[in-house]
């Protein structure tokens, strides 16, 4: 059935435009299957003219459909399914007599304008509905007025005529909807877990307080942070190590490394800002202000720096680690309309480089400002004052680890 129903789509077909095609598919096979009871019972009867209309319906389908399945033009079968839906179960009723005679079959007419909300949208469907109400006045006219042929057909014939007519309607409508609702339902399933896809790489870009703001307003996003500690780490090593090895081994190495720096920073609820080769750079206290800031970005350095000392004794690699913090106010916000990103700028975010640049390799710079702020937890050792590029002399610490 569904090999059937997807006969006509193309493969650049969107779900809608698959949806409709199978759908109307779907209508017009199963009210073909169904008009041979019609055509078979009418025949017997020798009310032929009464057959020979069903009959001429299957027909068009079969023809119509087959021109559908070679084209794949949609348009072309909407143009036929549609007015004959519409149209020859009034032809029929009339044929037999009117709304009693023909045991109401014109109430498969109402597939036209129900197959018309579905294929051609709300507001076009509309035309069809009115059609639909115009062609039933006439029939009221018509009957009123003893302008309609009066077959004989028997009592107990058009009481069965009756109950096919009601049960065969609403079974056409009701595998139709089931088959309609059932492949929304699975779209609409395809498109949740799209979203949840995209929802989650737009967290892997963005935090979500952040990604939440971006998705309400087009509007600049930029904050300002009286306290926040910044965190710049590069892998000592690295670059010469890479020479001597493959391409994907590099890639493999590096990123090994920085999601196990990953998970840290989870884990301490602080925020990756980027990597910049293989320069690592985190800050505390952004998008949500934390009075620990400092304290959280410190005991970070000390992880990465196991961890750092781990991936080296595993891989039996000459590799090391130097960083950078500093303690400040900073400027936080959203840049760019493609590929955008979320920074972090400031005299605190510049000093917390050049602590990383000027830092040795296995060492933890850190500003004076920020051992003023954790001089009472943390162990430090002075390295004294050094002339920073761009600041001048610096009285700095290494981080060794809390009290």
């Amino acid at each position: 059935m569904t090999r059937l129903a997807r006969a006509g789509t193309l493969p650049g077909d969107s779900g809608d435009e698959l949806l409709r095609k199978s759908t109307l598919t779907i209508t017009a096979c199963l009210v073909t299957l169904l008009a041979f009871v019609w055509v078979g019972i009418y025949g017997y009867l020798g009310i032929w003219l009464s057959a020979l209309i069903p009959l001429a319906y299957q027909v068009v389908v079969v023809i119509s459909l087959a021109v559908f399945f070679a084209t794949k033009r949609f348009r072309f079968l909407l143009a036929t399914q549609l007015p004959l839906m519409l149209i020859l179960p009034f032809l029929l009723q009339w044929s037999l007599g009117g709304f009693a005679a023909s045991s109401a079959v014109a109430l498969w007419a109402v597939v036209a304008p129900l197959g018309a909300l579905m294929f051609v949208g709300l507001r076009k469907s509309w035309p069809w509905f009115l059609g639909f109400l115009a062609l039933v006045l006439v029939s009221g006219f018509l009957e009123a007025f003893h302008l309609l042929p009066r077959p004989a057909i028997p009592a107990d014939v058009r009481v069965v005529f009756f109950l096919l007519d009601v049960s065969g309607v609403a079974l056409v409508v009701f595998l139709v909807l089931l088959y309609f609702v059932g492949e929304r339902e699975k779209m609409k399933s395809a498109l949740d877990a799209e979203h949840a896809r995209s929802e989650g790489l737009l967290l892997n870009v963005l935090p979500a307080p952040v990604a939440e703001r971006l998705k309400r307003s087009d509007g600049v996003i930029a904050d300002g942070f009286d306290g926040v500690s910044v965190l710049f780490a590069d892998v000592v090593g690295f670059t010469p190590l890479s020479a001597s090895l493959a391409p994907q081994e590099v890639v493999t190495l590096l990123n090994s490394l920085f999601s196990a720096f990953d998970q840290i920073v989870d884990s301490r609820g602080l925020e990756k800002i980027k990597t910049i080769g293989d320069a690592y750079m985190v800050a505390a206290g952004i998008p949500s202000p934390r009075p620990d800031h400092a304290a959280a970005i410190a005991d970070l350095a000390l992880e990465m720096r196991v961890v750092l000392a781990s991936v080296r004794n595993e891989i039996n690699a000459p590799l090391d680690i130097r960083i950078g913090v500093d303690s400040g106010p900073a400027v936080a916000g959203v840049i760019g309309k493609r590929k955008f990103i979320y920074d972090l700028w400031g005299d605190t975010v510049n000093t917390a480089s050049r602590m990383e640049s000027n830092s040795l390799a296995g060492e933890i710079q850190v500003t004076e400002r920020c051992w003023t702020i954790l001089r009472d937890t943390h162990r430090f050792r002075e390295r004294g004052v050094i002339d920073v590029k761009g600041k001048g002399p610096m009285r700095t610490f290494f981080l060794d680890g809390r009290i």
